[in-house]
Formats: structure tokens, sequence, C-alpha cells
């Protein structure tokens, strides 16, 4: 055995990452396991584009971090690889209108962006279907964290203009796959009934993962990213417990995995301990939070800052301080309540008030002082 101190310490120019991409959101794995089903209903649907015909819609619901957007962007790279299918996916967290998804659309499939004012949706839509059926093209339109569109009452609208488009211009052919995280959320029921007659989706649903898949699935991640035995199976284990007490989300053991190896590269260490991975967790399964508050508005955000603040009010309560700091009326505010709500950020339930009825009681599902920092 070495007496040297140094063993095991890691030097200035030394890393326990062999590729650190690999725990980045969008690198995709070479196996994607544990989705043989839900692949095969996609690939089911969209097999019909390959032929030149319309696809079959597709809604896929499911947890958060269970591989819906992977699926997608596995299947569209297959498309653009071996066919000549158009096949766009639109991050509606970013995209949150009509009007930036066929913006979207346009940039994908004309390769630069619509002038940014000064053109009509009408000529934006008219633009995209004469493209597709001048090339013949057929196209597939993912949109990713459809649930956003639902929350700016955006949804009905931009289904009907993509899944109507053929009417508008005969010839055109376009699929949609709804991704959707909001598992409260029934996406058939919100859409106006205009739009149920023509979507008609096959549906694919995306389960959480039990622990014994979330091992499997980070253990690919922790050969390709971390050199040999710097993760042991008991530090994989904990990781994945980690990620199964936050819903089974594996977006939380990726990042979990990354911070957890940069603090055993804190201490110089050729090895992640669990006391890395403990002092990460902490960081990790905020994630998700700051991603969040990141999409909000400005008066989203003032909203969430108030009822920190005022933590297990009532919404009546909160409303006033919330009015004092944007001067919105009480519709708005309560609209930013329900989709707040929905994005898991508060809890907004209703409660008994002695001689008043109900009223809601609005609590946040974080630390107030955590969501503080990250705001």
């Amino acid at each position: 055995m070495s007496e040297d101190p140094e063993e095991g310490m890691l030097g200035w120019d030394e890393s326990v990452f062999r590729d650190e991409h690999v725990f980045e959101i969008d690198w995709l794995p070479e196996t994607f396991r544990h989705r043989s089903s839900q692949m095969e209903t996609l690939k089911y649907a969209l097999r019909p584009a390959v032929r030149g015909s319309r696809p079959l819609n597709v809604i896929a619901r499911g947890p958060p971090g269970t591989g819906k957007t992977t699926a997608a962007q596995i299947l569209f790279d297959e498309l653009a690889a071996q066919t000549d299918v158009q096949a766009v996916r639109v991050n509606c967290q970013v995209d949150s209108t009509r009007y930036a998804v066929f913006s979207r659309l346009f940039a994908e499939i004309f390769d630069y962006e619509p002038p940014s004012s000064g053109i009509s949706f009408k000529k934006l839509f008219s633009q995209i279907t004469d493209k597709l059926v001048e090339e013949d093209e057929v196209l597939v339109v993912a949109l990713d964290d459809v649930n956003y569109l639902f929350y700016e009452n955006e949804a009905s609208d931009t289904l009907y203009s993509l899944l109507r488009a053929h009417e508008a211009h005969s010839g055109a052919k376009i699929g949609v796959i709804c991704i959707s995280s909001d598992l409260d959320l029934d996406v058939i029921e919100a859409l106006d009934t205009r739009v149920q007659s023509v979507f008609r989706p096959e549906e694919v649903y995306f389960n959480k993962y039990d622990q014994p898949e979330i091992v499997d699935i980070l253990d690919e991640r922790v050969e390709r990213g971390f050199h040999d035995d710097v993760v042991g199976p008991t530090v994989l284990d904990r990781v994945a417990e980690l990620t199964e007490e936050q819903g089974g989300d594996l977006r939380v053991g990726i990042d979990l995995l990354r911070r957890a190896g940069m603090n055993a590269e804190m201490r110089a260490s050729r090895t992640v301990e669990r006391e890395d991975v403990e002092a990460a967790y902490d960081k990790s399964k905020y994630v998700h939070l700051s991603r969040r508050l990141q999409e909000l508005s400005e008066s989203e955000r003032a909203l969430v800052e108030v009822i920190a603040d005022h933590d297990g009010k009532r919404a009546g309560e909160i409303y006033d301080a919330f009015n004092d700091a944007t001067d919105l009326g009480y519709t708005r505010y309560s609209e930013i309540i329900n989709k707040l709500d929905q994005l898991g950020i508060i809890d907004a339930d209703y409660a008994e008030v002695d001689g008043r009825g109900r009223s809601r009681e609005l609590t946040l599902n974080y630390d107030a002082d955590a969501v503080l920092d990250r705001l």
C-alpha cells in the first residue's frame, strides 16, 4: 500500500468526468430503456407519414422526467435521417401562443426566422402550408408541454389551425403529437368541440420509473459520463432512491450525478462518495423550481414573491398585496393562481371560513426562502 498522501487525489488538470455532456438535458442515450411499448405506439402513429400520408395524432402523457420528450426526439431524428418528413418539436413553455408556435414552425421549415413584426398570422400560416404542398412534404409537430398552451387559453386555436390546415390549403398534411406532464389535464375534454371532432388521437402513457429502472438508466450515464470506478453501486443506489423520492423524475437523478461529481472534484477525490450525493441533493431537488420560475412572466413572478412573503394566507389577503405591487385586477390574479397551482409551484386549496363560506388558501410547495433566492 502506498504511503503517498497524494494518492487518490485529483490534480488541477484532472477530472472524474469522462464526458460531462452526458449529464446535459439534451443528451440522447444510445439505448432508450424501458419504453419499448410507448415507442411502438408512436411509430405506429407516424408510419403513414413515411408513406406520404397524414399521420395519426397522438397524446403522450406522464409525470415529468419519464422520457416523453426523449422519445419524440429519437423518433424525429430517425425521420430526419431516413425520410423527407418534416418533424418539428415546439417547446410550449417558451412558445405558448398560436402565433409563437407557428413562428417556430416557420423557422424550422425555412431555416430562418420570420419577421418579428408586420406579418399576420394568416400570412405566416399560408407560407408554411404553401411550402409543404410545394415540396409534397408531411409535417409532424410535437407540442412539448402542451399544457402551457392550455394555461394561456391558446390550445384549441393552435390545434384547430394545425389539424384543419388541409381545409385552408388542399394537400397540406400535418399530424400532431401533444406531450403533457400535467396529469390533472384532460387534453381532449379541455379542447373546443370543433377541435375534438378532428383530433381523435392515439394515447400513450409514460408511467413513472421504479427504482430498479432508474438504476438501470442512470448506470448508462455513469458508464458514459464518468471514468471507471468513480461511482460505485451503493452511491448509484442512493441517487436512484432520491430520484424516486422526487417522483421518479430522471432529470433530477441526472442533475444529481453531475453535481455529486463536481462535489467530488472540489474535494480533489477520484471517487464520488455518498457525502457528495447528500450535499448535492439540496440543490438538485430545486432544479425544476428554478426552471419553472425562469419561464414565468413578470406578473406571475410577482405573485410567487407575494405568496412567499404571505405563505398560507387566504387568496383575498394575498390579492391586496399583489394588487399593490402590480395594479392588476382580480380576474388576472385568479388566472395566475390557477396556472401556478397547475405547475405545482403552489397549492390553492379551498377551506371553510366562519361566516364567509369557502375561500382558497395559497401555500408554496417549496421552502419560501429557497423560492425567494431563486426569484
